[in-house]
């Protein structure tokens, strides 16, 4: 068993380390003060061709596994970026896995190199505001007329979709009433986020202000049946393709970003002198921050493991729901301990860990709830009675 990572992959961290240089703190600083996209940014990563990392080599991308895909991010997570930057190119990463897996070869070739290029964004366009979770009720409908179908609905916690050009999109083709079990009747499509038929409306939050989040009202919105992806009605199946990858990437994202904070908490904690010695010395300050990097260790462990048993193709849903609670937990514990070891000066936003510490909520709440995590634990793992 080898923990080491290959000469490849640690060339991919200092590629993307380099990407990142000139996006200091004090540029992430300003995007959380003034909003907006960061194009340029995304522009760079772009560039550099790291947008298809876990695409095809056919159709532009680099052909490698979600752990480079995983070390990309936890790299720009960890240079300071945090979720801000993360969360600008991670759509790109995971979400259109089922594009990739269940598309047809004219689909690939006309959605996944303008992607790549960085010359279209997409938004994951899934989540609902009165079934949460629980999308086998999604209340979204497409209804099919000839050539094309029809959607209506809305969606709720869209990222991206104020600069995206097009959505992944999952709406019921068949009535919950007559399909035999409610995973059937639901259909994924790829289509024109198209502006004149869906109202997209900002929601203001306490963190991550450089990536908008949206609630989105469909109306007769026409999606041409060539995008749909692969058959109607098992759009359920298909996405949850891309639920094991997008775990893992954010999870390596919140080990990214529990390390920044820590990092600064200790540098923080070497040069501040109170009572003629640097509060560094002191066993209250050391011992939690030790006890930080001890979980973001173990946490990023699973990490790891998950990302090497999703390339393998193995089996790895509890071990990808593990690292992203167990990741989501010691970020958000690393963050908090870096604001309280720089006391007055951890709530000012020049130091930047306020803002670690607000976007650490990200990865606790989303893409999954930490309860459900357990409950999924609890019944697949160890075998108890489902609870919900």
């Amino acid at each position: 068993m080898d923990f080491s990572f290959t000469s490849e992959q640690r060339s991919i961290r200092d590629a993307i380390q380099r990407v990142c240089e000139p996006f200091d703190a004090r540029y992430w600083l300003e995007r959380d003060s003034r909003g907006g996209f960061p194009d340029d940014f995304h522009g760079a990563i772009a560039r550099d061709g790291w947008l298809g990392i876990a695409m095809p080599e056919h159709y532009g991308g680099a052909g490698l596994g979600i752990t480079e895909a995983a070390i990309m991010m936890q790299t720009v997570s960890e240079s300071g970026a945090g979720f801000s930057g993360a969360s600008a190119i991670h759509m790109n990463i995971f979400g259109l896995n089922p594009v990739v897996v269940f598309g047809s070869e004219e689909q690939k070739a006309r959605w996944l190199p303008p992607l790549i290029r960085g010359v279209e964004k997409a938004c994951f366009a899934v989540t609902e505001p009165n079934v949460g979770l629980n999308t086998t009720r999604i209340e979204t409908t497409a209804r099919r007329a000839g050539d094309h179908y029809v959607l209506n609905g809305r969606k709720i916690w869209i990222s991206t979709a104020q600069v995206a050009e097009r959505m992944l999109v999952l709406a019921r083709t068949t009535p919950l009433a007559e399909c035999r079990k409610p995973t059937e009747g639901l259909s994924l499509f790829y289509t024109r986020l198209d502006r004149d038929r869906v109202e997209v409306r900002e929601i203001e939050k306490m963190g991550r202000s450089a990536v908008d989040s949206n609630m989105l009202f469909i109306e007769d919105l026409a999606i041409p049946v060539s995008d749909r992806i692969g058959e109607e009605g098992r759009g359920f199946e298909y996405i949850l393709h891309g639920m094991n990858p997008e775990r893992i990437l954010i999870a390596a994202e919140a080990v990214g970003l529990g390390r920044v904070a820590l990092r600064r908490a200790v540098d923080y904690a070497n040069e501040r002198i109170v009572f003629d010695r640097p509060i560094g010395q002191n066993q209250a300050i050391q011992h939690p921050l030790a006890a930080c990097w001890m979980e973001l260790e173990a946490a990023n462990l699973m990490v790891f493991k998950a990302a090497a048993l999703y390339d393998a193709g193995e089996p790895c849903g509890a071990e990808a729901n593990a690292a992203k609670y167990l990741a989501a937990e010691a970020c958000y514990r690393a963050c908090e301990q870096a604001m309280l070891t720089l006391g007055g000066m951890g709530y000012a936003k020049e130091y930047h860990v306020e803002r670690y510490l607000r976007e650490a909520m990200v990865p606790r709440l989303a893409p999954v709830s930490p309860h459900l995590i357990l409950c999924f634990i609890a019944e697949k793992v160890l075998g108890l009675p489902r609870s919900y």
